[in-house]
């Protein structure tokens, strides 16, 4: 075995007279991993925590704003720093660890395929791609999968099937309409639909052909698509743009508009679907259900293993043949079974995602009506916001003081997307904190 030596990284790896070094065990993060000896880990792991970040800030792209927080584990709906210090955590790495940290049931499943075939590419078959298309497509309505590995590859993949739809039926049919506020990812294609000037303004000019429409406008969407639409992207709730769900009159329109000028409705629910709103996908909140022809989704679908992926109807999905799109990654053997053991957990857990919801935006609520600060509270199932009067950065970081993790959007909207698994009494405690931070608001 080799160590690295990072006084002297230009050296060669230099051999270690230690044979292996076992990973130490906790029991309280998993019944599932096996007890060995604990050992030293590299010197690299055992940086303090301004160690960390000032080597990340010499080192990386400083394309974030992180929080000064460096994080060494998790269990439940708790991570913990590496002083030991416990967070509640109500963003669970932006919608993605749905379950919480070390599901025991995610974790064997793991193990046990990390040992068996993490990764084969695209030019064979493995055991679970067929496996979850077919669970896909049942909780969709919809047909046909392409596995991606993140959200704005789905959508750059969705962006291909609209544009050769349209393409077919006539050359100068590409136009997508996108919604103002929208967020769609960060490549250049997911990019160009996404509906903050912020996030676009520096990579312009960006794909061509590209309509915005305000939030809920019924008018403004009818005088935007015409029969140069290819597709129609809709976020059934938008979730960067700060929790602003879609009215049902507006999607339906949406869904009408495509139909008549021959058009494919798309629904991004990369943050807003995957049972996150208590439902499998936020189209299906309204009644009758409002389908979509093709829906791309990712974060919580393998817990954490990178995998996004774009569904579409016979229909749509005819548009790409052969050929014309791929991924070197995407549907992995690892993250397919995990996805599958997932829904396998999500189905048993969507009526008490339902319920937790209810109670949590009904404290949030009540929370709002002693806060002066606090101008409304939104959002379906585990995906809340609560918009105050004031910029939030702050609020943020007087709640990671206190022991929970929050978030801000568009600079006044804390968001909260906790893990499927929280309880009423992990519910209350956050309540308990905001309280606090928002009383700290009202006497600035």
């Amino acid at each position: 075995m080799t160590i690295y030596n990072p006084a002297r990284p230009w050296l060669p790896l230099a051999p270690s007279p230690v044979a292996a070094i076992p990973l130490a065990y906790d029991e309280r993060m998993t019944s599932i991993l096996p007890p060995v000896e604990p050992a030293a880990a590299p010197s690299v792991a055992d940086e303090t925590a301004q160690g960390i970040m000032s080597r990340e800030r010499e080192h990386l792209l400083q394309n974030y704003a992180r929080y000064p927080l460096v994080l060494a584990r998790g269990k439940g709906s708790y991570v913990f720093d590496t002083q030991g210090r416990r967070y509640l955590d109500l963003i669970t790495g932006i919608g993605v660890n749905a379950l919480g940290y070390a599901h025991p049931r995610i974790v064997k499943v793991i193990r046990e395929q990390a040992g068996r075939l993490i990764h084969c590419s695209n030019l064979y078959y493995h055991s679970y791609q067929g496996p979850l298309a077919e669970r896909l497509a049942r909780m969709s309505g919809l047909d046909r999968t392409f596995f991606a590995n993140t959200g704005t590859e789905a959508v750059e993949g969705a962006l291909k099937i609209a544009r050769a739809y349209g393409r077919a039926i006539h050359p100068e049919k590409y136009e997508i309409i996108s919604l103002d506020n929208s967020f769609h990812g960060r490549t250049l294609g997911a990019l160009s639909i996404t509906g903050q000037p912020k996030y676009r303004a520096d990579f312009e000019p960006l794909l061509p052909g590209v309509k915005f429409v305000p939030i809920n406008d019924i008018s403004a969407l009818e005088a935007a698509v015409n029969e140069r639409t290819a597709g129609i992207f809709l976020e059934m709730i938008q979730g960067e743009g700060g929790i602003y769900p879609l009215t049902p009159e507006f999607a339906r329109k949406a869904r009408e508009l495509a139909d008549h000028h021959g058009a494919l409705l798309i629904a991004d629910e990369t943050q807003c679907g995957v049972g996150r709103p208590g439902v499998y996908f936020a189209y299906q909140l309204a009644n009758p259900v409002i389908q979509p022809d093709v829906m791309c989704a990712a974060k919580p679908v393998a817990c954490g293993i990178p995998l996004g992926f774009v569904i579409a109807s016979e229909k749509a999905a005819a548009a790409i043949k052969p050929g014309m799109h791929g991924s070197t990654f995407g549907g992995g053997a690892l993250a397919c079974r995990v996805s599958l053991e997932f829904l396998d957990i999500l189905e048993e857990l969507l009526p008490s995602i339902q319920k937790s919801g209810v109670y949590f935006k009904t404290r949030l609520e009540d929370l709002a009506r002693k806060h002066a600060s606090v101008k409304e509270v939104r959002g379906f199932g585990l995906m809340l916001g609560m918009e105050l009067t004031t910029p939030g950065k702050q609020v943020v970081l007087d709640a990671l003081e206190a022991g929970l993790l929050i978030n801000c959007t568009h600079e006044t909207i804390l968001r909260f997307l906790p893990a499927y698994t929280i309880t009423e009494a992990e519910i209350d405690r956050a309540i308990k904190i905001l309280h606090k931070v928002l009383a700290k608001v009202g006497k600035q």
